[in-house]
């Protein structure tokens, strides 16, 4: 089984809620929706500089 992790992050109350309606919008809850948006920006990252390989502490 993966390991897991937490990530918890603070906004405000309008980027909030404007960020929930995209996520409804696409099909997605809220940690879905950026759990998604991570994972393209690391396939872009990757595909720009090359796969990140070990402990990343950079």
């Amino acid at each position: 089984m993966k390991e897991r992790t937490h990530l918890s992050i603070r906004m405000d109350k309008d980027l909030h809620d404007k960020f929930q309606s995209i996520s409804a919008y696409e099909g997605r809850s809220m940690s879905g929706q950026i759990l998604y948006l991570i994972q393209k920006c690391v396939r872009e990252f990757e595909r720009e500089h090359g796969p990140i390989e070990g402990d990343c502490q950079k």
